[in-house]
């Protein structure tokens, strides 16, 4: 009991007394953020026409923590949910087709300046290229 006293005392005493007190609103130390928390948040940031600074606001962090956040997902560091489906377009990656000169030709016409040379269809391009910048000199 005495002890209540003195610190009842102590608001009293001039000194001692809190002339101004600010409250701070929002988190003021580190908090730690579970995975999935952070995805969802990053999953927002991510959607068209959102600004980053809006959603961290909304969700009372600095932007640049959200953007932090946001480069994890990019390089596979941050777990993320499935991505639905409307939002991306299904990309599919194949091998390109081996790319071969045209069988139907049986020759290939270059006119330049008025000369025209006829060469085999199999002529390669660079040796078409050739032909055409030596006609071009002439």
């Amino acid at each position: 009991m005495s002890r209540l006293l003195e610190n009842d005392l102590l608001l009293l005493d001039e000194a001692a007394r809190v002339e101004r007190l600010e409250v701070l609103e929002g988190s003021t130390g580190r908090r730690n953020w579970p995975d999935e928390e952070k995805a969802r948040i990053v999953l927002e940031s991510f959607r068209s026409g959102v600004k980053v600074g809006d959603v961290a606001r909304r969700n009372g962090i600095p932007p640049q923590q959200l953007s932090t956040w946001r480069r994890f997902a990019r390089d596979g560091k941050l777990p993320m949910p499935a991505l639905p489906d409307e939002d991306f377009a299904a990309l599919e990656i194949t091998k390109p087709a081996a790319v071969t000169e045209p069988d139907c030709l049986d020759h290939i016409e270059i006119v330049v300046h008025g000369m025209s040379v006829r060469v085999p269809g199999a002529t390669g391009a660079m040796r078409i290229g050739e032909i055409a910048r030596a006609l071009r000199g002439v």
